[in-house]
């Protein structure tokens, strides 16, 4: 792809007022998401998310959920959502078409994650929270899709977006699973008369595909598989030394994350390749 199609995406233009009412806007929701999360998940005082719902959200509720551990990956994801907050309010990063086209999108999420906090913990509606999260992971597949396509020539930018973005979406991926799981079992859904390992298996599978078709579209990125592996590797955990034990989603859980892997990892050998036989062809 040739320089001049790509300049438009990354282009910018006199800034505008509406520029800074989206900087604004950003910070604002960003300021109101990290509270009304701090206060949503009990953090001065009150229910915690493992303890919402009589336990139906915690690390051994069901056999999509992700052990203990896997949740400090959200320390990460709100570190980058502050850091992209700061970025896109510098006064060079104003008129930059990726942050117009990606500013109200990140403002949403931010506020979406906060909102399921309070559906899940304050109110105790799980199959509410679901509602949320799914449409929390469809804004986010919005902000991916815009990135992918709204190529960066920073690599600060490629750090603070991309790497943020594809954290967030990855990791919410899997969180929507196990929030799927969550709800079915607190509702008593039985499983139809199949093993409850035969259900999560298939559940792991499908997050697994999932996880190739993001990498598809993100042409082999990096850092939504950081988080999605994260996640299935910390539900193999789960299911091999907690409660409950079943080793048949733990191996699947594994074999998702490794097919996942292995998919990034060819679209970037591949895509690498096709980058160097266009320099040998422009030479």
């Amino acid at each position: 792809m040739s320089t001049a199609a790509t300049r438009p995406a990354t282009s910018t233009a006199p800034p505008a007022s509406a520029d800074v009412v989206r900087q604004v806007v950003v910070v604002v929701g960003a300021v109101l998401a990290i509270v009304l999360a701090a206060v949503g998940s009990g953090a001065f005082g009150g229910t915690s998310v493992s303890g919402a719902s009589g336990g139906a959200l915690s690390a051994d509720a069901t056999p999509i959920a992700p052990a203990t551990t896997a949740f400090s990956i959200w320390s990460v994801i709100y570190a980058g959502l502050v850091a992209y907050t700061v970025y896109q309010a510098l006064p060079g990063q104003r008129a930059v078409d990726r942050h117009r086209r990606l500013g109200y999108w990140v403002a949403a999420s931010m506020l979406l994650n906060a909102a399921w906090l309070f559906a899940a913990v304050q109110l105790g509606q799980v199959w509410l929270s679901v509602v949320v999260i799914v449409a929390l992971l469809a804004v986010l597949v919005r902000i991916f899709l815009l990135v992918v396509h709204t190529p960066t020539r920073s690599r600060v930018d490629a750090v603070v977006t991309d790497g943020t973005m594809g954290l967030y979406l990855g990791w919410v991926s899997v969180a929507t699973a196990a929030n799927i799981a969550a709800a079915l079992v607190e509702s008593g859904f039985d499983g139809l008369g199949l093993p409850s390992s035969a259900w999560s298996s298939v559940v792991l599978t499908v997050a697994g595909l999932s996880g190739v078709a993001v990498a598809v579209a993100g042409r082999g990125r990096v850092a939504p598989m950081l988080s999605l592996v994260w996640g299935l590797a910390w539900v193999a955990v789960g299911r091999f030394a907690g409660q409950p034990l079943d080793v048949a989603a733990g191996i699947t859980a594994l074999v998702a994350a490794a097919v996942v892997l292995v998919a990034v990892v060819v679209l970037r050998l591949r895509a690498e390749r096709d980058r160097g036989a266009s320099r040998l062809r422009a030479s």
